[in-house]
């Protein structure tokens, strides 16, 4: 039994990313690329993240920033198929059904961010700070079936495979939350009339947390014996440095823009306030454990081009490479491959002071078995963005975006389900919405 609970129990709690993106990277920054994703060769404040070359053909000098305020909500459900689930459903006792339902959210209501620069000449002196990576708090108020299949092939081996009604007792519950803050500060150059280039870097520091319990004990008149104690209350910290360059090419109707942001060396250390398990079990979450918690580079290329002097059209492409990206126990070698993403979007001027604008987002993990986890799962995805930008002033403009997320769900069938030695599958599926408004001001 207690091999059994050391197999369950040492997984790692990690929130997943509440944003658009890759494993560990938010792409949206402001509610422009809510309304229309691929912003990579676009020329604006939002460029500060996206393309901070194009920076370098801003049209006004002075002060420009951008004030952004996003609202995201995401569920996380695991149906999870095992022949002693006969017994419970969602930590509440059941008879008749092999399949149950594990209902996770995740939630931030309130993401700030803020972009900045300051064009003199040809140089531009450009800012921002934001979430990220991370981004959110997620919950799964009847626990994980990581633990409950083992609680109950406990119980079973406990009755000799007898299970009734109000047998035994079991209360779980698991939550985390991960905030990667990011500082960014960089220089945009404009070296002609058709190229600028970029150089800056950006310091990340994480701040995560995780608390969760099981509680499983079969009643007196069963034995009375505990089954699983597990309680854990950990928050862990760390900080990296990202270096960033960039490029943008305008060449008539065309506008190209590139970015590559190396690899970031991160640690994350423990300060654990609450460890309480059987001797082995959340080695990983000792008091003072440091665990690498990478972000792979990214490279991202794209291409705009004005279809008409109101009507622009533009493609981009990114790559993450999340297999070079160290994870606790070299789990980012489970990957098949990084993580490739293709985006579209347009951008019609309806006229003077409105622009409509909507787009698209693939996303394509190199997912596998090895990578998959109840406490850390990701699903390839399809993403749609709309929105509108209404200029207020001449010098205020107003942006608003909605991105939602289309979900492909992930089957992981396991010849020992949990370590209980039988069968089992689990089928990984999420949600995702994205609200976003912007303010634009130029000096």
């Amino acid at each position: 039994m207690k091999k059994l609970l050391i197999i369950a129990a040492a997984a790692l709690f990690v929130s997943n990313s509440t944003f658009a993106g890759g494993i560990l990277t938010n792409t949206n920054q402001h509610a422009s690329f809510l309304r229309m994703p691929a912003r990579g060769a676009s020329i604006a404040i939002d460029g500060t993240y996206s393309n901070p070359a194009g920076l370098a053909f801003l049209q006004n000098e002075g002060l420009h920033y951008g004030l952004t305020i996003q609202n995201a909500y995401q569920t996380r459900n695991i149906d999870a198929t095992f022949g002693y689930y006969n017994g419970v459903v969602g930590g509440q006792q059941a008879i008749g059904t092999l399949t149950q339902e594990y209902k996770g959210t995740a939630s931030a209501p309130v993401i700030p961010s803020i972009q900045a620069a300051y064009k003199k000449g040809n140089w531009v002196l450009s800012g921002s700070f934001a979430i990220t990576g991370g981004g959110g708090k997620a919950s799964f108020s009847h626990g994980l079936p990581m633990f409950t299949s083992v609680t109950m092939a406990g119980i079973y081996q406990a009755t000799k495979g007898t299970v009734i009604p109000g047998m035994y007792d079991i209360k779980t519950a698991m939550s985390g939350h991960q905030y990667i803050f990011g500082a960014q500060l960089g220089l945009s150059y404009k070296v002609n009339e058709w190229l600028g280039v970029f150089g800056g870097g950006r310091m990340n520091y994480v701040s995560s947390g995780y608390k969760g319990f099981v509680d499983a004990t079969l009643k007196e008149q069963f034995g009375g014996n505990q089954l699983m104690d597990i309680q854990l209350d950990c928050d862990q910290s760390g900080w990296g440095l990202t270096p960033i360059i960039g490029a943008d090419v305008k060449l008539g109707r065309w506008n190209f823009g590139a970015k590559y942001e190396f690899k970031t060396n991160l640690n994350i250390e423990n300060n654990t306030k609450t460890l309480k398990a059987p001797d082995g079990v959340l080695k990983d979450y000792e008091d003072g454990v440091n665990t690498p918690n990478d972000i792979p580079s990214l490279l991202t290329v794209a291409a705009q081009y004005s279809i008409l002097p109101n009507l622009r059209a533009a493609v981009e492409y990114h790559f993450y490479d999340d297999k070079s990206a160290g994870m606790a126990h070299d789990k980012n070698k489970a990957l098949t491959k990084g993580t490739n993403e293709y985006l579209f979007g347009i951008e019609w001027d309806v006229f003077n002071r409105l622009t409509l604008s909507g787009g698209y987002q693939n996303t394509d993990y190199g997912l596998s078995d090895g990578f998959q986890s109840d406490t850390s799962f990701y699903c390839d995805s399809n993403s749609f963005g709309f929105g509108a930008e209404v200029k207020m002033t001449e010098k205020l403009n107003l942006n608003v975006g909605y991105f939602w997320t289309n979900y492909k769900d992930y089957k992981k069938e396991m010849s020992s389900y949990n370590g209980t030695g039988l069968p089992g599958t689990d089928t990984y599926s999420r949600t995702n919405k994205v609200f976003g408004v912007s303010l634009n001001y130029s000096m």
